[in-house]
């Protein structure tokens, strides 16, 4: 039968896994697999597995719960494993590279920090307030100019100086972040999200990385609002 595959730990984990139930229709015992030193975390399916909201929710709750006991090196969702033998081939064939992954996550957890603009009237007035250049172009078109191009010249100026204005302030939100950050993985945004990076924070820094976000989300700039998600298992740490 196909597995499901939620993470891999050292055989030595916890695995508290009693009473937990897996992915899909007919959710079976989450169990483990082990080959050598590392254990496999599945369930087994009988079907293709859809990122439905209630797997999903299920694949981070296993994640979650074994994260509380030890490290733990987390995939992604929807990871199949055809049968027993193929789940420890994979150990097997990867024993090294999985024991240093798992070395380096231990005592870690990945925070998610996004920022974004959540006014942004107030920074198209500035823009147009402190740039001469913007100002210059909006006064002529209040003025009744009929070039058509200062529109375009105008929103392109707004754009480039609006992008400048928020890789600044990204640079220097990751600038204060990164000390308590063993590693760091940014990620695309979408606005109105200007910023979005992942932290791998260790358990002695915890404390003085949430002391230091509450701060910055304090300080921040008013319209921008700073969001912070964990903690997590690292996902974007392992390779």
């Amino acid at each position: 039968m196909a597995l499901y595959v939620y993470a891999i730990t050292s055989k030595d984990h916890p695995h508290r896994l009693d009473g937990l139930t897996g992915v899909g229709s007919r959710p079976a015992p989450v169990r483990t697999v082990t080959a050598g030193p590392l254990s496999a975390v599945v369930s087994d399916v009988s079907e293709e597995i859809r990122p439905k909201r209630r797997d999903l929710q299920v694949h981070q709750e296993v994640q979650e719960r074994l994260m509380t006991d030890g490290v733990v090196l987390p995939l992604q969702f929807g990871y199949i494993a055809a049968h027993e033998t193929a789940v420890r081939q994979a150990l097997e064939g990867d024993t090294d590279a999985y024991l240093a992954t798992l070395e380096r996550l231990d005592g870690c957890a990945e925070y998610h920090v996004r920022a974004s603009q959540q006014d942004e009237d107030e920074l198209l007035r500035r823009i147009l307030r402190d740039s001469p250049e913007a100002t210059a172009l909006n006064d002529r078109i209040r003025a009744g100019a009929t070039d058509p191009q200062l529109p375009l010249a105008l929103g392109e100026l707004v754009a480039r100086d609006v992008q400048e204005h928020h890789d600044a302030l990204a640079e220097g939100l990751v600038r204060e972040l990164l000390p308590y950050a063993h590693e760091h993985a940014t990620h695309p945004s979408a606005s109105p999200d200007f910023l979005s990076i992942s932290l791998l924070v260790p358990q002695e820094r915890r404390a003085d990385f949430l002391a230091a976000h509450t701060d910055l989300a304090h300080r921040i700039e008013d319209g921008v609002e700073l969001r912070l998600t964990g903690p997590l298992p690292p996902y974007s740490f392992v390779q």
